[in-house]
């Protein structure tokens, strides 16, 4: 049987469309594509990820502040250029247990969830 990740689904708050598009269409360059028709009352923003996954963000209200380490994992062509880009441009970014041929960082988008972000040397 061959398993491959479609989807992440993470939540982010009503009305904070302008603020998910800033982080994950400008600062992470991730691409935005349609919902499909049956689900875009809902006002859910999907994104592709790769050629064959998508990360889904969908409206619920606050939960309250969620500091587990639950995350999803991207990894970039060049990390280490994406972790300045992200710091020029305010957003806090913080190292953790090196892994051998996988530089690694983790953020949070403006509604808490907790993104790592990686190069995949080998």
């Amino acid at each position: 049987m061959h398993v491959q990740l479609q989807h992440v689904a993470i939540a982010r708050p009503p009305g904070s469309d302008a603020a998910a598009r800033a982080f994950y269409d400008e600062l992470l360059g991730l691409t935005e594509i349609a919902p499909p028709p049956s689900l875009q009352t809902l006002g859910v923003l999907w994104y592709q990820i790769g050629a064959s996954s998508e990360l889904h963000i969908f409206v619920e209200e606050p939960l309250g502040q969620d500091r587990s380490g639950r995350h999803f994992c991207l990894a970039v062509e060049d990390v280490e250029a994406l972790r300045l880009h992200l710091i020029e441009s305010g957003i806090s970014v913080v190292g953790d247990v090196p892994i051998p041929d996988r530089p690694r960082y983790f953020v949070r988008d403006p509604f808490g969830n907790l993104i790592e972000l990686t190069t995949v040397k080998s």
